[in-house]
């Protein structure tokens, strides 16, 4: 395997290879297994690698103090607590999630955020994990999803350059994958800074960097590619107008199908920056070259 690139499952992501396309679904399912299946199935459709969710223990993961704050959700007015509840899937959710993942031949894997998550993940065998923007200083966490020997894509929203310094000291680049992100959602296009692509993979030239957006638009993505992204993320959602608090940033399934073709086309026109005559052009070319030495 190349120096440049990184296995996850049975694809090869980094310099050379395909974008590895990840559809996240997040918390986009608000809840039911029914919703989670018809993004998966739209993922499928649409042409990407993989979906990823996110776990948590919310006991750990909600401060004491929001827990008994009451929020209208759609079960109606309810604690914070046991909203955090209501959009986490069991272990028999997940195991039919693994069961669809594996019956529509799409990889899937989450994003872990406290450690029982991770061991919880873990029981169905991902083939990556990813480490939210919010994670990113959680050095303990961190090493919790490397230990598995599993890929890690670590976020770098929120995040100064010297924090990320100290996520990847931590870390070691080994079976590491950096995403730039900025996290708000939406972000608008002024605040998306799409040269830290480029700024990452000349600190870390043997480390997949890619881009995990959270803009409303498609272009900055497709332009992420162009300038070396090797992998990118987008939120999924059947309806931008749903409830929830990353439904606004994310992507519905046809415009994700256009992504994935814009991205394909960016691979296939970019070629290998070696000059030559098309056999296409053969014609044109002696056409025109023959009607200029007529002129001349």
């Amino acid at each position: 395997m190349d120096l440049n690139t990184i296995r996850i499952g049975d694809r090869l992501v980094g310099e050379g290879q395909p974008t590895y396309i990840i559809a996240e679904i997040g918390i986009n399912h608000n809840g039911s297994l029914d919703l989670a299946k018809m993004l998966i199935d739209g993922a499928v459709r649409a042409g990407c690698d993989a979906v990823k969710f996110q776990k948590r223990t919310p006991e750990i993961c909600v401060p004491h103090d929001q827990w008994h704050l009451e929020r209208d959700t759609p079960w109606g007015r309810m604690t914070y607590i046991e909203y955090r509840h209501k959009v986490e899937f069991n272990l028999a959710e997940y195991s039919e999630i693994d069961r669809y993942c594996r019956l529509k031949g799409i990889q899937w894997f989450a994003s872990c955020w406290d450690k029982p998550s991770v061991d919880f993940i873990e029981h169905f065998e991902p083939p990556a994990y990813k480490a939210s923007s919010a994670s990113l200083t959680d050095i303990s966490l961190l090493k919790k999803k490397k230990a598995t020997g599993k890929p890690l894509i670590i976020s770098t929203g929120m995040s100064t350059m010297e924090e990320i310094e100290a996520a990847v000291e931590a870390l070691g680049t080994e079976n590491l994958l950096i995403a730039h992100s900025t996290s708000t959602y939406p972000c608008p296009v002024d605040e998306l800074n799409l040269k830290m692509v480029q700024t990452l993979k000349a600190k870390y030239p043997g480390v997949a960097i890619g881009y995990s957006g959270h803009e409303t638009g498609l272009a900055p993505t497709v332009a992420a590619v162009a300038m070396g992204a090797a992998f990118v993320e987008r939120h999924i959602t059947l309806d931008r107008a749903m409830w929830g608090t990353d439904q606004a940033a994310s992507v519905e399934v046809g415009g994700f199908a256009r992504l994935v073709e814009m991205i394909r086309d960016i691979e296939r026109s970019s070629g290998d920056g070696v000059k030559r005559v098309y056999d296409s052009e053969l014609g044109p070319r002696k056409k025109m070259r023959q009607l200029q030495e007529v002129t001349a």
